[in-house]
């Protein structure tokens, strides 16, 4: 590895939140990622650089060691899995929850207690495979990856999983909240074989996150 730490972020919500964190910590970032083109940031302290990675692939980067350590939503660690990875710190930003959600007119408990086998669509195919399996329900999982809230209104399934924050897009769309599977918020993710050989360089920011979460 490079002797400048490299911390993956993603643009939105992690980066703005992220921010304030790492001011706290005396670190300004060089760019703004949704004026820049840049993937590559540079920071107020030499040691540290930014790179602004998809938020679905910050656990694949830290895990190969492209970066050293990140910020990632409790979601896409559980979807991608913890091998080579240590999330020590619960930074308790990008507060959302992953629900199920369905149309308005549709009548989800009704379809529980029948049995009905339903079809899900969902980008987090993992955990809502785990969600329904523990209610001994069976589905069929469809994977997509944007715009799930068209899934139920075209006919594609009769359900969605999906992270949701203040609800008005499902509102928007004539959808309704019925089960929350889990509370999310963001992680410090850290790779465990930086952690081991560059410790003394990554406490300082180990720290400073600690200390803001």
């Amino acid at each position: 590895m490079s002797e400048i730490l490299t911390l993956a972020l993603s643009k939105g919500r992690i980066f703005e939140e992220t921010m304030p964190m790492l001011a706290k910590a005396g670190i300004t970032v060089a760019d703004d990622p949704e004026k820049s083109r840049k993937l590559i940031l540079g920071t107020s302290n030499p040691k540290l650089r930014v790179i602004i990675v998809r938020a679905s692939d910050v656990p694949t980067y830290i895990q190969y060691g492209a970066a050293d350590f990140g910020v990632a939503g409790y979601d896409v660690l559980a979807e991608h899995g913890m091998d080579g990875l240590y999330a020590p710190i619960d930074l308790g930003i990008a507060q959302c929850r992953m629900s199920v959600a369905v149309r308005d007119d549709f009548d989800y408990l009704s379809a529980v207690r029948q049995g009905a086998r339903l079809k899900v669509v969902t980008k987090y195919v993992q955990q809502a495979r785990e969600h329904f399996a523990n209610k001994g329900m069976h589905v069929d999982l469809i994977k997509l990856y944007g715009s799930m809230e068209l899934g139920p209104l075209v006919g594609l399934a009769d359900a969605i999983v999906d992270l949701v924050s203040t609800g008005n897009t499902l509102k928007a769309n004539r959808l309704k909240e019925v089960e929350v599977i889990k509370e999310i918020s963001s992680r410090l993710v850290i790779n465990q074989a930086a952690y081991k050989r560059r410790r003394a360089e990554l406490q300082p920011f180990l720290d400073a996150f600690a200390q803001t979460a």
